[in-house]
């Protein structure tokens, strides 16, 4: 059953990540104290919250971020969404998500976790919720082209040194 094997995925990677600032370290702790309680956490029907998957996608050269610019939050964020039931496991959720917003192949998904946020949000669901975001480190191949999805108002390639003011992107 998938929504067990993205429950140990997510439980997994939360234990093994060891971060460095002290937020982050409860950030950990709480994730870890959700999952404790909610059995079928990463799935979007847990409608007081749920596990979501993100990527960070950086070009070949790690000069430049993949952002979009999310219709319902409003600002340039990382490519990511909700864990489905087909999904195994946490990274693969994150792989597809960049690939089905991208458009790009040939995407390379750093297994470990790369960070942790909490949103509140109104998502699919349409009913407050909160997103528990697990973050993935992702390389595309040189050269690579995104196109846009219909999940995006605008998706473009953004300088490190150069995020758009309204940016919230996790760049470590």
């Amino acid at each position: 059953m998938s929504a067990s094997s993205l429950h140990a995925s997510a439980t997994d990677l939360l234990e093994s990540w060891r971060p460095a600032a002290g937020s982050d370290a409860s950030l950990r702790e709480a994730m870890l104290a959700f999952l404790g309680s909610a059995p079928r956490g990463c799935l979007r029907e847990h409608v007081p919250g749920h596990i979501t998957a993100s990527a960070v996608v950086f070009s070949h050269d790690e000069r430049e971020v993949l952002l979009t610019l999310h219709p319902r939050v409003g600002r340039w964020i990382q490519l990511g969404g909700h864990c489905e039931e087909g999904d195994e496991t946490v990274p693969g959720a994150a792989l597809r998500e960049a690939v089905e917003e991208s458009g790009i192949t040939g995407l390379r998904i750093e297994p470990r976790l790369y960070g942790a946020q909490a949103h509140p949000i109104t998502c699919s669901l349409g009913v407050p919720t909160r997103h528990l975001d697990l973050l993935f480190r992702i390389a595309a191949p040189a050269g690579a082209v995104p196109v846009r999805s219909a999940e995006s108002t605008d998706l473009r390639w953004w300088p490190i040194d150069a995020l758009p003011l309204d940016a919230d992107v996790l760049l470590r």
